[in-house]
């Protein structure tokens, strides 16, 4: 009885309840918060999917494939606009596998809401992270299942040493393994709690 006075109702609950305990040991979160957590992962899923697919619908209506545009023509050496297909990963690895990177993409949308659902109480940034790694895989796996391939523009080079060319979902998935690491190595007491 003590046991469960001390977890329940002593003023040090709420120390414990900072430390990393096992799932199942820890306080579940209000349903209000989870909510709002959600409603987080979705609406950003969904706008960096939609700024995805809008962007690359606008080069291809207005760029052929291998054309390019200069929006800065000073960086044009470093930057342009380039309307590019890709039927293989990043760095136009494993070409002419489109179907084993489509089945790939889907089972990556899958493992991203099971993660999510099951650290929905967890930090906000990570919460942010998956909603901008699912819009990306979104992205590109729509290209997949649409066209064969994906839909690359973004032109990156210096000049003799690389060239790359990718797309906002590309943009989006580097960016979210960047936040997941700094979630990763963060302090749980420097997250907001909603």
């Amino acid at each position: 009885m003590a046991i469960a006075w001390f977890w329940l109702g002593s003023p040090y609950t709420s120390t414990l309840n900072s430390l990393d305990l096992p799932p199942d040991t820890r306080p579940v979160a209000p349903q209000r918060a989870i909510a709002i957590r959600w409603l987080i992962f979705i609406a950003l899923a969904l706008l960096v999917f939609t700024l995805d697919q809008a962007s690359k619908a606008a080069v291809t209506a207005t760029l052929a494939v291998g054309d390019s545009w200069a929006p800065l023509p000073a960086l044009a050496s470093i930057f342009e606009i380039t309307h590019s297909t890709n039927s293989g990963a990043a760095f136009s690895i494993f070409q002419g596998n489109n179907t084993p990177l489509l089945l790939l993409s889907l089972a990556m949308i899958v493992g991203i809401v099971v993660i999510f659902i099951q650290t929905a109480q967890s930090r906000l940034l990570q919460t942010i992270a998956l909603a901008i790694l699912l819009g990306g895989v979104m992205g590109n796996a729509l290209d997949r299942l649409r066209l064969g391939m994906v839909v690359d523009f973004i032109h990156w080079q210096l000049p003799n040493v690389i060239s790359n060319v990718s797309n906002v979902a590309d943009h989006a998935i580097v960016l979210s393994v960047v936040l997941l690491f700094i979630a990763s190595h963060r302090s749980p007491k420097g997250d907001p709690a909603i």
